[in-house]
C-alpha cells in the first residue's frame, strides 16, 4: 500500500547531465542524475465514497471481533488519535466500542471492537469507516484453520516417497539432502521430539491471543505447541476435538531427521526447520499469519526481534475461505520479493481451490494431494489454481495416510510418537522439502524459478485427472536430474597476492565489467558517484522490487584474516525512524548455501558515504559469489548506492 507518490529512478547516462544534491538535506532522495519529481507528502484526505476504499467482505456464517485497516498516508494519520476518527462514528453507527490493538509488518494496523458483528453487519461497519476518507482498504482479520483430516493409526511405510505413485525421491538425495536450506513451517508450532530436534532452529511464536494460545501470554519466542484441543461449542461446532500436533507432522515430513536408525525420513534430511506459531485452539488470525510470513522471510515486524536464520521457503498447511485480500497479498508479496518460495496447501473441501486463501493469493506455488492409487484425493480441492500435485493420502484404508511425527498426547504435550494423517497439508511439506532440496543445491533460484522447475518436474498423473490437479505429480528425480551437473566451486587457486583488492571493477568505472546484476540500471555515472565517475545504484523506484549484484571471489586458505569494505550511500523518501521498510542485504554464496552477513536499511540514510566493513574470516579457502541484495517495498523510495569496494585478505 502506497505511503507516498512513488519515485520514477531516472538513470544518468553521463557526467555531462548530472545534477548535484544540493538543496536536498540528509536522508532526502535526490535526482539520481537527470530531472525527476521527487514525491512530496500527501495532505490529508478529503471524505470521499467508500467504492474507492478496498474492503474485504466478510465470509457468510463468520462473526469478526477484529479487522486490518489500512491508512493512507497523512499527517493525521501519523498518531493513534488520528488513526481513531476512522471508525469513531463507524462504531457509533454499529453499537461497539473498537481500540486499536498493534501496527502490523505490512503498515497495516489491526483494531478489535468489544463484541462480534456477523455478514452485513461487519460489511456495514467496514463501509462506514471507508465513508471517513481516512483509509485504503480494511478486512476482517479472518481466522485460517489446519487444512488436514487426522487418523491416529499407525504405519510403518512411506509409500508417499518411494512407492509407485509416490514422489520418487530416494535417487534425489543422490544429488541434494538440503543442507543450507532452512523451512519455515506456520503452523501450530512443534514439539519435542528424537526424529526432529537436531534439525530444528529457533523459530516464534505469533499467536497473539493469550487464551487460544495457552501459554500465558501473546507473542513470544516460544514456538512449543501448547495443542490445539478444544471443548464442544468453544470453535463454532457441536463437538469436541483433540489435539492435532499439526505443525509437528508437517515438520516431519519436511526434515525428519533421516539414518538415523529409527522413525521416518524427511523430504530434505539436511534442511532446518523453523517453526513459526501461528495456529491454537480454533485456528489463528489473519493479522497473525501475515506478520509471520514477513518474519519468517526477514522482514521487521513491530515489537518482534528480527529473524537471525531467514528461511528460503514457507510452508502454510492451513486456509480458509474467501478472497485473498490486500493484506495477505502484501505479506506474500514481501517474503517473494526477498526471495522466499511460498508453498500452500489447495484445501480439502473438495471445492475449486480459488474459493480458498491463500491459495487462491499470487506469487504462490499452490498444492494439490494425491492418493495411494496415483490419482487426486478425494477430498482434495482442485481447478486452475493448482500448481503441481503430492502425496497427501487417505487414511480411509489401511497405511494409505502420510506417515509422519507426532505427540501422543491428547490435549497437552506428552510422549512423541508417529501417525497417518491425510490432507492437503501433508501434501504441501513434501512441496516445501522439494524445494529445500532445490534451493540447496541452487542457492540463487529465484521463487519465480523454483515454481517453474516444480511446474517443469512433475509427471502426468498415473490415474489421470480430470478436475485441475495443475502440471501432475512431482517428480523428485525429474526435478533434481537438471540441477545434478553442478558443484560446489573448487577450491583457489593461485593464491592472490596479500594486500590485494580481489574484487574486479571495484569502483564500477567500467559498468558491468565483472559484475553479475539482475537489472540494467543498477550501474549508474555521473557525479553521484563518490569517486570517478560509476557507482552502482539498487532500488529507487517506490515500488515493490528486487535488485541484486554478484561478483565471484577467491578468498586464499592462507590468509589469517578476510574482510568486505564498501562505501555506502543511502538516500531514502520514507519518513520513519523506527520501520525498516527497504533494506540492502549483504550475502555470500559458498555454493552450499546462501549466509547473511550485513544489513542497511532505509533508517541508514545520511547526506554522505560511509565505509561499512564486513568480516569475511569464514569464507577463508573457498570461492564465493559476494551479493548485494536490496528489497524495496511497494511505497516510499529508497535507493541503495555503493562504490569502492574492496576483499582484501592478509
Amino acid at each position: 500500500m502506497a505511503r507516498f507518490s512513488p519515485l520514477r529512478r531516472t538513470l544518468a547516462l553521463s557526467a555531462a547531465v548530472a545534477i548535484g544534491f544540493a538543496g536536498f538535506g540528509a536522508g532526502a532522495l535526490p535526482a539520481s542524475a537527470q530531472p525527476i519529481k521527487v514525491p512530496t507528502e500527501k495532505s490529508t484526505p478529503s471524505p470521499e465514497n467508500e467504492a474507492t476504499v478496498k474492503i474485504g467482505p466478510p465470509v457468510d456464517g463468520e462473526a469478526y471481533d477484529q479487522f486490518i485497516v489500512a491508512y493512507k498516508a497523512s499527517a493525521q494519520n501519523d498518531g493513534k488519535p488520528g488513526r481513531a476518527k476512522a471508525w469513531g462514528k463507524a462504531a457509533k453507527e454499529a453499537g461497539v466500542s473498537v481500540k486499536e490493538l498493534r501496527a502490523m509488518a505490512t503498515g497495516s494496523f489491526v483494531v478489535k471492537a468489544n463484541k462480534e458483528l456477523k455478514g452485513k453487519d461487519a460489511k456495514q461497519f467496514m463501509t462506514d469507516m471507508a465513508k471517513s476518507g481516512l483509509i485504503e482498504a480494511i478486512e476482517p482479520d479472518a481466522t485460517m484453520k489446519i487444512l488436514m483430516s487426522p487418523n491416529d493409526t499407525r504405519y510403518s511405510e512411506q509409500w508417499h516417497y518411494s512407492g509407485t505413485n509416490g514422489m520418487r525421491l530416494p535417487s534425489a538425495w543422490d544429488t541434494a539432502t538440503g543442507n543450507g536450506s532452512v523451512v519455515a513451517i506456520l503452523d501450530t508450532g512443534i514439539t519435542s521430539h528424537s526424529d526432529l530436534n537436531a534439525n530444528v532452529l529457533p523459530g516464534y511464536d505469533f499467536v497473539s491471543d493469550a487464551s487460544s494460545a495457552r501459554d500465558g501470554n501473546g507473542r513470544d519466542s516460544n514456538a512449543q505447541d501448547q495443542g490445539d484441543w478444544y471443548a464442544a461449542g468453544e470453535c463454532g461446532g457441536s463437538s469436541s476435538g483433540s489435539s492435532s500436533w499439526h505443525g509437528t507432522h508437517v515438520a516431519g515430513t519436511v526434515a525428519a531427521v533421516t539414518d538415523n536408525g529409527k522413525g521416518v525420513a524427511g523430504v530434505a534430511p539436511d534442511a532446518k526447520i523453523q517453526p513459526v506459531r501461528v495456529l491454537a485452539k480454533c485456528g489463528g488470525s489473519l493479522s497473525d499469519i501475515s506478520d509471520a510470513i514477513v518474519w519468517a522471510s526477514g522482514g521487521y515486524v513491530p515489537g518482534v526481534p528480527t529473524n537471525s536464520n531467514p528461511a528460503d521457503t514457507i510452508n502454510m498447511s492451513l486456509g480458509g475461505g474467501g478472497a485473498c485480500g490486500s493484506t495477505y497479498q502484501a505479506a506474500i508479496d514481501t517474503a517473494v520479493s526477498r526471495g522466499t518460495s511460498v508453498i500452500v496447501a489447495a484445501g480439502n473441501e473438495s471445492q475449486n481451490a480459488s474459493n480458498v486463501r491463500p491459495a487462491n493469493c499470487s506469487n504462490v506455488v499452490v498444492v494439490a494431494a494425491s492418493n495411494p492409487s496415483g490419482g487426486p484425493s478425494f477430498y482434495t480441492n482442485y481447478g486452475s489454481a493448482i500448481d503441481v500435485t503430492a502425496p497427501g493420502g487417505d487414511t480411509r484404508y489401511a497405511g494409505q495416510g502420510v506417515l509422519s511425527t507426532i505427540n501422543t498426547g491428547s490435549t497437552t504435550p506428552s510422549s512423541e510418537g508417529y501417525a497417518f494423517y491425510q490432507g492437503t497439508s501433508m501434501a504441501t511439506p513434501h512441496v516445501a522439502g522439494m524445494v529445500a532440496l532445490m534451493k540447496s543445491k541452487s542457492p540463487s533460484l529465484t521463487p519465480a524459478q523454483v515454481e517453474s522447475a516444480l511446474k517443469n518436474g512433475t509427471r502426468s498423473m498415473p490415474a489421470g485427472c480430470s478436475i485441475g490437479c495443475g502440471t501432475g505429480l512431482v517428480d523428485a528425480t525429474k526435478i533434481m536430474t537438471p540441477l545434478g551437473g553442478s558443484t560446489p566451486d573448487p577450491e583457489p587457486d593461485p593464491q592472490p597476492e596479500p594486500g590485494e583488492n580481489l574484487l574486479k571493477n571495484s569502483g564500477f568505472e567500467d559498468g558491468s565489467t565483472n559484475w553479475t546484476a539482475n537489472r540494467a540500471d543498477t550501474f549508474e555515472t555521473g557525479s553521484a558517484a563518490r569517486t570517478g565517475n560509476g557507482l552502482a545504484g539498487l532500488n529507487g523506484w517506490g515500488s515493490s522490487n528486487t535488485y541484486t549484484l554478484d561478483q565471484k571471489v577467491t578468498i586464499p586458505s592462507s590468509a589469517t584474516s578476510a574482510q568486505l569494505k564498501f562505501y555506502l550511500r543511502v538516500l531514502t523518501n520514507e519518513t520513519t525512524s523506527s520501520y525498516a521498510y527497504d533494506k540492502l542485504t549483504v550475502q555470500v554464496l559458498d555454493g552450499y548455501g546462501t549466509y547473511s552477513v550485513g544489513s542497511w536499511s532505509n533508517l541508514d540514510a545520511g547526506s554522505s558515504y560511509n565505509e561499512r566493513s564486513i568480516n569475511l574470516n569464514n569464507f577463508r579457502g573457498k570461492t564465493v559469489t559476494l551479493r548485494f541484495k536490496g528489497v524495496e517495498d511497494s511505497a516510499k523510495a529508497t535507493v541503495f548506492r555503493i562504490d569502492d569496494a574492496s576483499v582484501s585478505a592478509s
